[in-house]
């Protein structure tokens, strides 16, 4: 019998993941819901010796990757490894993995409903008429058909989301370090997307090179009055960058389901009528939710039964 911790979830009770490990004969402990700090989870590894560590938000330090006598794998509860030090498992020979494709029509839909929401003034026709104010006069409302979307990062959602604009007639560019295969999509570099785009999608891993890729000088070279969704990470895009740009016009808006330092953003941003704002849920759906957590736990299993994941997200040393 294995133990496996679970640092953190984004969900009520962790149910689906118990049935799954315990059921395989493995005991779970699980620490609280909301994301612990880094020592904290370092302190929770320590306490258990897991051979397996399930996280959602919480940080997953290298120093927590070296406590455990015998670690096998680190699991992401999602698909981004920003809160995992990937680099310190491979190190010690431990598997990192995620659910790469649990989520992607709902993270496509989130993107798509932001767009619509900010072209057809949705929230913000919402919130006058529940104030009191009934003035038609005052749209200045966009047809979907002749928007130019671009997508920056075009994999499993990235693709997605393209498909279901297709429908509305837009015209998509998409910006990747991979390629892109589908001729309706025209591939550019990221200064022609961001100077020819109405809105920018951004679909892109965090990573170092990614990490404030929507800088002051990228938001710049936005097509004046562009509208800006995020639904991958936070840090893609400066804060104060995206707000002075507000500000000043440059740009007319944004969507934003990831926000740097989330869950505290800057009020002076999410107060902005010219942003809406959710938290962190494109994600998420009874179905996705389900899938993730009961793939994630399997995972698990199997690495704990000798083999590999399958869906590793790196090479761990003396592991073919």
């Amino acid at each position: 019998m294995a133990v496996v911790v679970q640092t953190d979830r984004a969900w009520p009770d962790d149910d689906v993941e118990r049935a799954v490990i315990e059921g395989a004969g493995h005991r779970l402990v699980s620490g609280p819901a909301t994301p612990a700090s880094a020592e904290a989870i370092e302190a929770l590894v320590a306490a258990h010796d897991p051979r397996a560590i399930l996280t959602c938000w919480a940080p997953v330090s290298a120093r927590a990757i070296a406590l455990p006598s015998d670690l096998g794998i680190v699991q992401r509860l999602g698909v981004g490894l920003d809160n995992i030090a990937v680099a310190a498992a491979s190190a010690r020979g431990a598997w990192v993995a995620n659910v790469p494709d649990y989520c992607v029509g709902e993270v496509a839909d989130h993107a798509v409903a932001l767009l619509l929401a900010w072209a057809r003034g949705i929230v913000a026709f919402d919130m006058d008429v529940k104030g009191g104010r009934w003035d038609p006069a005052a749209a200045r409302l966009r047809r979907i058909a002749d928007l130019t979307v671009g997508i920056i990062g075009y994999g499993r959602i990235g693709r997605s989301t393209a498909s279901k604009l297709r429908a509305f007639g837009c015209r998509i560019l998409a910006h990747s370090r991979g390629r892109v295969d589908d001729p309706a999509v025209e591939a550019v570099t990221l200064d022609a997307l961001l100077a020819a785009s109405d809105v920018v999608i951004v679909h892109a891993p965090l990573t170092e090179a990614t990490h404030h890729l929507l800088d002051v000088d990228r938001i710049a070279r936005m097509r004046t009055g562009a509208f800006l969704i995020n639904v991958s990470r936070g840090a893609i895009v400066d804060n104060q960058a995206l707000l002075a740009a507000l500000e000043t016009g440059q740009i007319g808006g944004a969507g934003l389901d990831v926000v740097e330092d989330e869950p505290d953003p800057p009020r002076a941003l999410i107060d902005r009528r010219d942003v809406i704002v959710t938290p962190h849920i494109a994600f998420s759906s009874e179905a996705s939710l389900a899938e993730l957590r009961r793939r994630a736990a399997e995972e698990v299993v199997r690495v704990l039964n000798g083999d590999p994941p399958q869906f590793p997200c790196n090479q761990p040393e003396g592991r073919a």
